[in-house]
């Protein structure tokens, strides 16, 4: 499984630092949609679907967390910790969220508005899903 880690350009000085994000240059889709996680309780772990088509970048913020991501066939943890990466994760890929630090901020951009149709949230039947797709 190939996982994308962005690093985002800081631009920065005795006053702090700044990322800039822009769509097909940072991003490599056009941004539809844009939320945020945070004040995650301890033992909490989000997500558990997959999507059909929307691809995401997941960047923290603030703090950290763990992205289990699995493609049906294989698994992989992979760590957020730095304000300066995403993590790209692209359609027909399960995710999981967990191990929030208190301060977490997990910010997600999304490639489309929300829609429960493109949501899988049943682990079976995104085998399933990713099985009949692999065939065709």
């Amino acid at each position: 499984m190939q996982i994308m880690k962005y690093a985002f350009q800081q631009h920065g000085d005795e006053r702090g630092h700044l990322i800039a994000l822009e769509e097909f240059n940072d991003i490599p889709f056009r941004i539809k949609r844009v939320y945020y996680l945070y004040d995650t309780k301890e033992g909490v772990h989000r997500g558990f679907h997959a999507h059909k088509s929307l691809k995401q970048i997941l960047i923290c913020i603030h703090g950290s967390c763990k992205v289990l991501l699995d493609n049906g066939k294989e698994k992989k943890i992979v760590p957020l910790e730095k304000p300066y990466e995403g993590l790209y994760i692209p359609h027909n890929m399960w995710r999981e969220m967990y191990d929030f630090s208190p301060d977490a901020v997990l910010v997600v951009l999304a490639s489309e508005v929300y829609n429960e149709e493109d949501y899988i949230r049943n682990y079976d039947d995104f085998l399933t899903f990713i099985a009949k797709h692999e065939a065709n």
